[in-house]
């Protein structure tokens, strides 16, 4: 099995990104609001008339967490995002990682890509 996460950098494409998921057999997934250091870091200059980054509620990026059953699967699913936000090798695009599980509970038995658990 392997753990794969994501950031969106666009939190408007989120809905496309699940829909995709969805339709390429990805069943499941946990959503956390994030922003990233590069953010949080960046310097505000204080204008009242502007809008501030800094308001309650605002969502920076959205991170996804899904466990699929093979590496194939974690392939599609970087395929199937990056039809949607574009080459996550381009600026505000968002970030994929996938790795290797070797110990996983909690879950239902997940079907690999060639129909095997």
């Amino acid at each position: 099995m392997y753990m794969v996460l994501v950031v969106i950098d666009d939190p408007s494409r989120l809905d496309k990104v699940l829909e995709g998921l969805k339709a390429g057999g990805i069943t499941g997934a946990t959503l956390i609001e994030s922003t990233g250091l590069h953010r949080k870091q960046k310097k505000h200059i204080p204008m009242p008339y502007l809008y501030s980054g800094d308001e309650p509620g605002e969502v920076d990026n959205l991170t996804l967490f899904t466990v699929v059953p093979d590496r194939k699967t974690a392939e599609k699913c970087l395929n199937i995002i990056e039809n949607i936000v574009g080459d996550l090798n381009n600026p505000n695009t968002g970030i994929f990682a996938a790795w290797e599980l070797d110990l996983v509970k909690g879950i239902s038995p997940l079907v690999s890509s060639e129909g095997k658990e």
